[in-house]
């Protein structure tokens, strides 16, 4: 009896680019005829793994080593301490690691979770491909041919069944999803009600802007904005260490040139399901829907476009000159190209369908959750405490602005979109909702916590001093870093006013205000008798800020403070420094 021909792809990703990939994979395994389930990690039933006869699992890396937030769950099963050696034996694999070779734990979650499939018995068919976003190529020039190998064995074990084929690339996959417009029956139901609860991603909270205020000089190059925003009567409970979770919108302009070059009517109203029984929508989408709504609200219009959407489009185009094109793109020998006309200079997914205008005018609406990747929710450190400021939060925004050699400067979509609400027009709403972050504070009042913030990675210490000192504990030590006092020395006067008062402790580093660079590492070389006395009295550490090279420079401060003042080797101060990150007295909270 032949094997059953079924692949499980599962993903875990953070910023859409493993999901995609997954789809990609899900896409070749159809056409090769395989019954294919594409899924996020955590939305897949992990215990009906030791069933499955074929796997690949595309995992990314985020923070200092980190899952993505939707494999979370399964990471924590998988590593259970009970499961048996014996669990996985039936599982054929492979796994694809999406990561960045400049951070120091590089595809640290693929390469974890393949030791850990081994372990549980099961039998990888290749060793794990590492894409390296450094790579002038990005990750595919290690995944393409890796799924070339992986494909040769896997179709050597489960080969075509008889009479058929693998199916061309010109064919057009069916949708992984339904669209049925409500014109075309008369139905004119209206959506309904939203379920009770906090608010969430599928029931977001519109919270007024309150203020919008730039706390970097004119003349900085960098706009940071405070942002205020009224969250009374939401339901949402937020503590120090919290996160909000913020829908961006498209410009309106955006989305009427959108519409325009793909001939959408923006009020025309569908409701939309999976192709597949028992999958899920890739987002809460309110049903019914406009296609307006779902343009402005859930498709990302300014992101750079993913090589799966030149490979669809050029299925789809009508337009010899641009098919052509566009398979280019698609193909692996198109890759040096597509970097140079899309990823080196950022252009936008609008900008590409400018730029192929007959192709988009053909695109169908039934397939623009396939075409099109999904509006994400960004992330902000709230910047507040309810002790100090109840019924409101506040997040600190950097605005996203650069240049490329294209005429119109790159920009954040949700960056810029924050900057733009002007609380003075009345009718500036946020869509949020708040989760639990990476940072947990001691409940202990006599514990001092040491806080290192290079930029806006300082957010979650003011809302972490604003509940301290609401609750009057002091022991409170910031080292913050930027470029100038005069232009970027976020909430200086707040600082003076706690030191004034003795709930704080403030080591400020100014980059460029002399000319030998100075950054918080070296103000915590510079204390180390007191940073050192202070872990001796059972200080919590905290570190805030970018994820490349800020954790690695604040690491060796440490391991350096723990040699010359603790009488320790190298290797004892490096094992003290994880010591205390296992403990919880070394926490942080990072990104790219």
């Amino acid at each position: 009896m032949a094997p059953p021909r079924r692949l499980l792809v599962l993903f875990g990703s953070q910023s859409g680019t493993a999901e995609d990939l997954a789809q990609r994979i899900g896409r070749q395994a159809a056409r090769r005829r395989f019954r294919v389930r594409v899924s996020a990690l955590d939305d897949y039933p992990v215990a009906k793994l030791i069933e499955e006869p074929l796997a690949i699992f595309v995992c990314a890396t985020t923070g200092q080593g980190d899952p993505p937030d939707n494999m979370k769950n399964f990471w924590r099963f998988l590593f259970r301490k009970k499961l048996p050696a014996t669990s996985l034996s039936r599982l054929d694999y492979g796994v694809v690691g999406l990561g960045d070779s400049a951070y120091p734990k590089f595809n640290f979650v693929a390469k974890k979770l393949h030791k850990r499939l081994v372990q549980l018995g099961g039998c990888p068919l290749l060793p794990p491909a590492l894409g390296d976003d450094q790579h002038d190529l990005g990750p595919d020039a290690a995944v393409d041919p890796w799924l070339a190998d992986l494909w040769e064995k896997i179709l050597a074990l489960y080969p075509l069944p008889a009479g058929l084929d693998i199916l061309s690339p010109d064919v057009v996959l069916p949708s992984r999803f339904t669209f049925r417009f409500l014109d075309d029956d008369g139905d004119q139901s209206e959506p309904p009600e939203p379920e009770p609860g906090p608010p969430c991603e599928a029931r977001p909270f519109l919270a007024r802007v309150l203020t919008n205020q730039r706390v970097t000089s004119q003349s900085h190059f960098q706009d940071v904005r405070l942002i205020e925003l009224d969250v009374a009567g939401s339901g949402i409970q937020a503590a120090a260490g919290d996160v909000a979770m913020v829908a961006p919108s498209n410009a309106p302009e955006d989305v009427a040139l959108f519409c325009r070059l793909l001939n959408l009517d923006p009020e025309r109203r569908f409701v939309v399901q999976p192709a597949e029984e028992g999958a899920a929508l890739p987002f809460p989408l309110p049903q019914p829907c406009t296609l307006g709504r779902l343009v402005e609200q859930h498709l990302d219009l300014a992101r750079t476009p993913r090589r799966s959407f030149f490979e669809l489009a050029a299925q789809l185009s009508p337009d010899a000159r641009e098919r052509e094109k566009l398979a280019e793109f698609a193909s692996a020998p198109g890759q040096e190209e597509l970097y140079a006309y899309c990823h080196r200079v950022r252009r936008t997914t609008l900008e590409v369908l400018r730029d192929f205008p007959r192709t988009a005018s053909a695109l169908p609406c039934r397939l623009l959750l396939d075409l099109l990747p999904r509006t994400r929710a960004r992330s902000f450190s709230l910047a507040s405490s309810p002790l100090a400021l109840p019924g409101r939060i506040q997040i600190l925004v950097a605005v996203v602005r650069y240049r490329t050699r294209l005429a119109k400067p790159r920009t954040g979509l949700c960056s810029n979109w924050l900057a733009s609400l002007d609380p003075a027009q009345g009718a500036a709403h946020v869509p949020l909702w708040v989760k639990k972050g990476a940072l947990r504070f001691p409940t202990d009042p006599e514990t001092p916590v040491v806080m290192v913030a290079p930029g806006t990675g300082v957010a979650p210490f003011r809302a972490a001093l604003q509940e301290r000192v609401a609750q009057g504990r002091r022991g409170n030590f910031l080292f913050f870093g930027c470029r100038h006092q005069s232009h970027d020395f976020y909430f200086q006067d707040e600082w003076a006013e706690l030191s004034a008062r003795g709930f704080l402790s403030v080591f400020p580093a100014f980059s460029r205000d002399q000319d030998e660079k100075v950054y918080v590492q070296h103000r915590i070389l510079e204390n180390q008798a007191l940073v050192w006395d202070l872990v001796q009295r059972g200080a919590w550490i905290y570190l805030a800020g970018s994820a490349k090279e800020v954790p690695d420079a604040v690491a060796a401060a440490l391991r350096a403070v723990f040699q010359s003042q603790g009488a320790m080797t190298a290797t004892e101060a490096a094992d003290f420094l994880a010591a205390l990150e296992r403990a919880g007295r070394f926490q942080s909270e990072t990104w790219s």
